[in-house]
Parts: structure tokens; C-alpha cells; sequence
């Protein structure tokens, strides 16, 4: 069953809504872009080759960053961590797999001796903090 048809009594408001989520490129990721080239670290982006894409690739360092929206991938204890009331059954499991995949690709990471930061969207709302914790996730 196709998610469409899932969706089949949703507006079409909410799914043009859905349609301009962003994977990659969002402001968050930009926030922390930016930071990262601030403080003079250079990165790869989007490597497909490494598991689950990260945004930002420090090969020489071997270390890996993840921005990760609080919403889509389930921040604990953040207000922005909803679930829509309409369908909770499939954004229950939807929010479950990302989860999951998300603890997977990092053990798999972990395992190949790269160093994963995860950076949740609501972190970049307080750049010096951001820039702080780059910095020391970046030097050590």
C-alpha cells in the first residue's frame, strides 16, 4: 500500500506541507555549516559511501556529523518532539524505524573507529554553544 493511500482523507494542504520537508540543505544543518567553516574545519558533504549519510564528513579525522531534526528523529524531552494525533499507529512506526536506523548507522559507524556527534535542531538555536561543542568534538 502505497503512503498516499494511507493518506487518503488528509488534506491536501498537509501533504504540500509534508512535500517541502527538507532532507538535506535545512536551516539547522546550514547553522551548523557555517559554524564548522568558522571555526576552520573543512568537511565533506553528504558521503553516501559511510552508513547513514551523515552531513558532515571529516575524513582525515575519521569523525562524523549528524543534524538531526527533533521531530523526524525523536529528541527526548524536547518540546518539538510531537506525534501528530490523525494516524498515530503509522507515525508511531514511522518514528520508531527512524530511530532504530538512526542507532544502527551509528553503531555501524562506531564500529568502523569513526566518531559520530549528533547536533539536534533545537541546539542550533544557541550559536555559541553549538560553536563550542563543535569545536571540542572537532579538537580532541
Amino acid at each position: 500500500m502505497k503512503t498516499r493511500d494511507l493518506f487518503a482523507d488528509v488534506s491536501d494542504q498537509r501533504r504540500r506541507l509534508m512535500a517541502r520537508v527538507k532532507a538535506n540543505n535545512s536551516k539547522p544543518e546550514m547553522l551548523v555549516r557555517r559554524a564548522t567553516h568558522k571555526l576552520g574545519f573543512r568537511y565533506r558533504l553528504h558521503v553516501r559511501a559511510l552508513p547513514g549519510t551523515p552531513d558532515l564528513v571529516f575524513p582525515r579525522l575519521k569523525k562524523v556529523i549528524f543534524v538531526n531534526g527533533c521531530f523526524w528523529h525523536r529528541h527526548q524531552g524536547c518540546v518539538r518532539t510531537t506525534t501528530p494525533k490523525a494516524h498515530a499507529e503509522y507515525w508511531q512506526k514511522k518514528f520508531d524505524d527512524n530511530v532504530r536506523r538512526d542507532e544502527s548507522c551509528q553503531a555501524t559507524l562506531e564500529a568502523l573507529n569513526w566518531k559520530v556527534l549528533v547536533i539536534w535542531e533545537c541546539e542550533t538555536k544557541y550559536p555559541d554553544c553549538l560553536s563550542s561543542r563543535l569545536s571540542r568534538f572537532l579538537s580532541e
